[in-house]
């Protein structure tokens, strides 16, 4: 056996001496004022994969610090003003511990069902004011090509239309030439995630926008950046559905989680009541 394997055996051996105590079947390393520290519980705390050098180190220290806890513990314990005060906060912190537990185990068993798209769609279409943008959004196409490029003024061209045609033609020459190309008519993204990739500003790309300037184009000393914006939703405006869509999961889960709750609460009042398990008393 390696010296430093012996030595840790020796530390446990060696504080492991009081036997007065029900230990349950553990092994105690150490005892502060009736406190058991156990090899079993040090056994969990040793991280995985350490040397039997480092084994030791980190058995020594752990073993330390567990019992400057404790005697700290215990001064204070002796010293704190307001014991029955202080009690009665962690008898309440107790019981508010058990009950959220409680509620989370019945979460699982009654609420686990998924949230139907129907019911988000209520949900949204019932409390809309609560879905308001935070930041403008758009959809459009955005195409950026090198400015020593072919048929440049075809792309001029072909972005500012939403033809068919004109958006397979775009695509094919975004294939060979492009250095990056976003067709977004289908969908709502930030305008700051198509601004930041343009040497233009956010602020000046919306304040472009809202003036009625929907193809936007700007260049540096190396490329040519095209936007075709379709659609505009600027901040305060009402949030689409697809966009609010899981923070109105969220809500309505959390609305559910309430109303479960209170029904169960005044399900065991009206069992309680019914069973003459509330005692009232007669106040002056």
């Amino acid at each position: 056996m390696c010296r430093a394997c012996y030595g840790l055996l020796l530390l446990i051996c060696l504080l492991s001496c009081r036997q007065e105590y029900d230990h349950k079947g553990k092994t105690p390393l150490v005892e502060v004022e009736g406190e058991f520290l156990y090899k079993e519980d040090l056994q969990l705390a040793l991280p995985v994969g350490l040397s039997a050098d480092d084994s030791l180190l980190f058995a020594e220290h752990y073993i330390r610090n567990w019992i400057e806890d404790e005697l700290l513990f215990r001064k204070a314990q002796r010293n704190i003003p307001d014991g029955d005060l202080l009690q009665k906060q962690v008898e309440n912190y107790r019981k508010a511990l058990i009950v959220h537990s409680y509620q989370q185990a019945l979460i699982q068993q009654q609420l686990s069902g998924e949230i139907t798209d129907a019911e988000l769609t209520a949900f949204y279409e019932k409390n809309k004011e609560l879905f308001k943008l935070e930041w403008p959004i758009i959809k459009g196409l955005f195409i950026k090509v090198p400015l020593q490029v072919a048929d440049l003024g075809k792309v001029r061209q072909w972005y500012r239309s939403q033809a068919p045609e004109a958006i397979e033609q775009l695509e094919k020459y975004s294939l060979r030439s492009a250095v990056k190309y976003e067709y977004f008519y289908d969908r709502w993204l930030t305008l700051s995630d198509i601004a930041s990739m343009m040497p233009l500003p956010v602020d000046e790309a919306d304040a472009r926008i809202q003036g009625n300037i929907r193809q936007i184009e700007v260049k540096d000393t190396a490329f040519c950046y095209f936007l075709n914006v379709s659609e505009y939703l600027g901040i305060g405006a009402q949030e689409p559905e697809e966009l609010a869509r899981e923070e109105a999961r969220s809500m309505l889960i959390n609305l559910k989680q309430v109303q479960f709750f209170r029904k169960v609460k005044e399900d065991l009042y009206h069992q309680a009541e019914r069973s003459h398990r509330i005692v009232y008393f007669n106040q002056p």
